[in-house]
């Protein structure tokens, strides 16, 4: 793609990257059949090539966002699967991030979308604020049908109660800032990245990860000064938040580096680990560009995690049969696709891939708050192919899509949950669950 920027507009570092991913497209459409808005809408401005002509011209111009531009980049998932189809491999997430940066720092959204963002910015990051959030949509729910309908926040925030669970498991002492020390003799040394929603929504998966990991000789550290990996700001363009999130992350685990080392950084909801494995590019002029590529290079999923550190289960087969749904931000974002049901399988499991797997299921960080409508028919999309693999649970790796595709559905359990119980954990609920809707 032919590009026509000011030399002075390419002094801007961001600029100068979103021009040469710009010139590496060639046009070629083959993104638009695996994009889930363009497959869902048919519209080739809410496909990545429409997108791109949009970014293209936005940037190139100087002048701030349209509401038609913000439409149809607000519309996009940042699910990646055109980064997978692309042959000519146009860095789409870093061209989709700068314009959801441009267009905050240009456009004048109306007061009730500003409000809605600022909330999700100032909430989700922080667990304290979000449990006391949660708590209160659980009294607000009954009151759900007399928000209007008919305007936009009204469906947002409907949305939003429905998404909130009825109710909350109690904080984890496991979570706090400490170190869970390995089984017998060490054979490594993690940090482990806690979170901030999945904290809250599902401690359980963090529980299972250090029981796992600490029974296979892996010390894990729960660093004191860590959190939100800026994942959720980043995406909505928020940019200072973002970076000073993810800056407290790099210099508490930079500290553990420098200190007694460590083997890797332990992820176990992929949409951080996306954008952790991107601190080196996003930190690359900054004073901390360095510490910040060292912290990218030592992020790992967990499946990455347990398959480093020879994972084994010690259980007899459970005979159940699992749907795993492959999250966009781990089998797009970060290039995992086979190796979590390699995981399954050699835990005893029979394991299922859905139709379509990949796209997306519509949680897409806060897109299921913010695009409710669209995210709602990815959802029955997604649930109608799992159904049809007759599994007996739903298994996945992001705790957003856990949060999606969960509550009239078959019963959904985080992938290192299974493995964790396989290997002499507890059983997880939703086994329970889906033992008893088997059995009736």
């Amino acid at each position: 793609m032919q590009t026509n920027f000011a030399p002075e507009q390419l002094q801007d570092p961001d600029t100068r990257e979103s021009n040469q991913i710009l010139r590496t497209c060639v046009h070629c459409g083959f993104c638009t059949a695996t994009c889930p808005t363009f497959v869902l809408l048919g519209d080739e401005l809410d496909s990545p090539r429409g997108r791109i002509y949009l970014i293209k011209d936005m940037l190139e111009s100087g002048q701030p966002a349209t509401a038609e531009v913000v439409k149809h980049v607000d519309r996009c998932l940042s699910c990646l699967s055109c980064m997978t189809t692309c042959p000519s491999g146009v860095h789409y997430m870093h061209l989709v991030d700068h314009a959801r940066h441009y267009i905050e720092q240009t456009y004048d959204r109306p007061w009730h979308e500003r409000l809605l963002r600022r909330v999700l910015s100032q909430v989700l990051p922080y667990p304290a604020r979000f449990r006391a959030a949660i708590t209160g949509a659980k009294l607000g729910r009954p009151l759900a049908g007399l928000l209007p309908g008919g305007h936009v926040l009204g469906r947002r925030l409907q949305a939003m109660l429905k998404l909130a669970p009825g109710d909350l498991p109690p904080p984890s002492p496991m979570q706090a800032p400490q170190i869970h020390r390995a089984e017998g003799q060490r054979r490594g040394r993690v940090a482990l990245l806690t979170g901030c929603a999945q904290q809250v929504l599902s401690p359980a998966i963090n529980e299972a990860t250090i029981r796992l990991l600490t029974r296979m000789g892996i010390e894990v550290v729960i660093t004191r000064e860590q959190g939100c990996c800026g994942a959720l700001d980043h995406h909505m363009g928020i940019h200072d938040p973002a970076m000073r999130l993810a800056r407290a992350n790099i210099l508490a685990w930079t500290r553990e580096i420098e200190g007694e080392g460590l083997d890797g950084i332990v992820i176990n909801t992929s949409g951080c680990g996306t954008t952790v494995k991107d601190y080196g590019f996003m930190f690359r002029e900054a004073p901390e560009a360095g510490q910040a590529a060292k912290v990218a290079a030592l992020a790992m999923d967990v499946s990455e995690a347990l398959q480093t550190f020879a994972y084994a289960p010690t259980r007899e087969k459970p005979g159940l049969t699992v749907a795993y749904h492959s999250a966009c931000s781990l089998q797009h974002g970060q290039k995992i696709t086979a190796l979590p049901k390699q995981l399954l399988a050699r835990a005893g499991f029979v394991v299922k891939d859905p139709a379509e797997p990949h796209l997306c299921c519509g949680s897409a960080g806060t897109y299921n708050l913010l695009q409710p409508e669209i995210a709602g028919r990815l959802r029955e999309r997604k649930l109608h192919n799992i159904n049809r693999t007759g599994a007996d649970l739903i298994a996945a790796g992001n705790i957003g899509c856990l949060t999606q595709l969960g509550g009239d559905a078959l019963p959904v359990v985080h992938t290192v949950e299974l493995l964790d119980w396989m290997a002499g954990g507890p059983e997880p609920a939703a086994v329970g669950a889906a033992r008893r809707r088997k059995a009736a």
